[in-house]
């Protein structure tokens, strides 16, 4: 696992994107799998940024984003559809057949992920994953247990994590206490990991993610086995080492 330390938030973003550019320059047809939540957000905007300037281009890229609340349509505001399309598929060239996220809006748990599980092995899996990190070692939506999880699959949300997600909702009360996400196994099919944190609410996470025992109570921790596995990291993430 190659760790990259940046600055802060701003540099780690720009040396997320930078990654990620590289990628899709390198392959323009590149097959991304995606996360959400507040981190990756600049290195969204820095990749819009760059394409704005005429650097690089999505038009043959196509996206795989790992999770979804199960319960909201695409259009509604708190779903992860709606949250891809404003913070990023809206301002590239990518082309919205091309972007697909996990149906929470279809009540059949099973249905819907072995629906998704099946468009993600047609792709060939992501040559690049992007992840971010939950403050419980949680990737994707795949929190803390005594196994590792293997395709996607519906999971029961973790108070720590309906409590960090909140913030996205006009209270915890109103955030969904289920999601349909893609499984640790999933993930690990990826040719290439990225690993993106910042903050010292994240730094313990990191630690047991890239130093700590290999082990389902921390999901992130299998990524030590991945032979592409990279963190990029800020200075209050990395404190701990």
């Amino acid at each position: 696992m190659r760790i990259i330390h940046a600055k802060n938030y701003d540099d780690m973003s720009r040396k997320a994107a930078n990654i990620i550019s590289a990628q899709v320059i390198l392959k323009p047809d590149s097959v991304l799998g995606l996360a959400t939540g507040t981190t990756p957000i600049g290195a969204y905007q820095q990749l819009i940024a760059w394409h704005q300037k005429g650097d690089v281009s999505f038009a043959e890229v196509s996206t795989y984003n790992l999770d979804e609340y199960r319960g909201l349509k695409h259009d509604e505001p708190q779903s992860y559809h709606y949250f891809m399309n404003e913070q990023f598929f809206s301002s590239i060239d990518i082309k919205p057949a091309h972007t697909h996220v996990p149906d929470g809006s279809n009540p059949d748990a099973e249905a819907a992920c072995a629906e998704y599980d099946r468009l993600v092995e047609a792709a060939g899996y992501p040559d690049l994953q992007l992840l971010g990190i939950g403050n419980n070692g949680h990737i994707g939506f795949n929190e803390p247990d005594s196994v590792f999880s293997k395709g996607t699959h519906c999971v029961d949300l973790t108070e720590s994590t309906i409590e960090a997600n909140s913030r996205l909702f006009n209270s915890p009360d109103e955030v969904p206490r289920q999601a349909y996400t893609m499984g640790v196994q999933t993930i690990m099919q990826a040719r290439s990991i990225l690993v993106i944190a910042s903050g010292s609410n994240k730094a313990q996470a990191v630690f047991d993610m890239c130093k700590g025992p290999v082990t389902p109570a921390c999901p992130a921790s299998i990524l030590q086995l991945h032979p592409h596995a990279i963190v990029v990291a800020d200075e209050d993430a990395l404190s701990l080492f």
